[in-house]
């Protein structure tokens, strides 16, 4: 019998990486598709591809159990008019050239999970959005909403379809998480802002749990919001990462200040003053098991020391 193939587009990051090596661990063969592919002693394979064009890279396909596409431009930037149309490109040409490798394999990949974010909802407020909620209307969900019509309209009958909006994911290893923390050590872990937007949070183990159940469960299809059921304020976040960090205090970040700050580092202060309460309710009605439901565990586990 033929080993499990999953194939990981853009899988050389922070999620990637994480997915690739559980997939291993659970005895499939994983095939990386990356800009700079390198050798590896870790059972993984990394093969060349542009992040665009139909290649030779789209062999890999042939026969495998899942594709998943996680490949996008960070919006860690500027949301300048040149950086916007950079982001919402990476994605629809990702989006575009598996589709075309989808459609050219003699034996198509049983299920595609195709990446997109909690910002499709926009600014939510302190409304809770589950994933009939309408798209927001600001720059981020336009571009995800783009992103996701791209995927979902495609008629490929003989691939299952899934689309995760991830929210803000929590590791050890990358992401926000570590930069927030070494603020918080240094007593810069206050709220930002009114404190009173909302964080749609995930532990990376639940993330990961979550690709795993939506690849090997036949009757999971469609969008799913892949977040923790228990959304928090900024406010609240940063309390319990001074809790977990063993910091009492910081003094607050007033939205001037994130907007200042943002500008010095490259960012975009919308990243930390915009709220998206979202709920995983088809994970839920799924019956995923989530590890880590309630944030301060979460932190426990990520900031202890090993």
């Amino acid at each position: 019998m033929n080993q499990k193939r999953i194939v990981i587009a853009g899988g050389s990051g922070f999620i990637g990486t994480a997915l690739a090596q559980e997939f291993i661990r659970r005895g499939y063969a994983v095939i990386v598709l990356t800009r700079s592919p390198r050798a590896r002693t870790d059972g993984i394979r990394e093969v060349a591809w542009d992040a665009k064009n139909f290649g030779d890279w789209a062999a890999q396909l042939d026969g495998a159990t899942a594709v998943i596409n996680l490949t996008g431009k960070n919006i860690n930037c500027p949301h300048t008019p040149e950086n916007l149309r950079a982001i919402t490109a990476s994605r629809m040409d990702s989006v575009n050239a598996v589709a075309a490798a989808i459609a050219q394999a003699s034996v198509p990949p049983l299920v595609w999970v195709q990446a997109s974010a909690v910002g499709f909802y926009g600014d939510t407020r302190d409304a809770a959005c589950d994933e009939s909620a309408p798209s927001g209307t600001d720059n981020l969900a336009n571009i995800c909403r783009q992103w996701e019509a791209a995927c979902a309209n495609l008629a490929l009958p003989q691939t299952r379809k899934v689309i995760l909006r991830i929210g803000f994911v929590l590791g050890r290893d990358g992401g926000a998480l570590p930069v927030l923390a070494r603020l918080t050590k240094l007593f810069l872990g206050g709220a930002v802002g009114s404190g009173r937007q909302y964080i749609s949070w995930i532990h990376l183990a639940d993330l990961v749990a979550m690709f795993l159940a939506v690849v090997e469960r036949e009757n999971m299809s469609g969008t799913f919001n892949a977040v923790a059921p228990n959304a928090v304020t900024n406010a609240e976040f940063m309390r319990e990462l001074r809790r977990a960090l063993h910091r009492p205090w910081s003094p607050p970040a007033p939205a001037l200040a994130v907007k200042l700050g943002a500008k010095l580092m490259g960012s975009d202060p919308s990243l930390a003053l915009i709220s998206q309460r979202c709920m995983p309710r088809k994970f839920q009605e799924a019956g995923f098991q989530f590890q880590f439901h309630e944030l301060r565990g979460a932190l426990q586990n990520l900031c202890r020391k090993e």
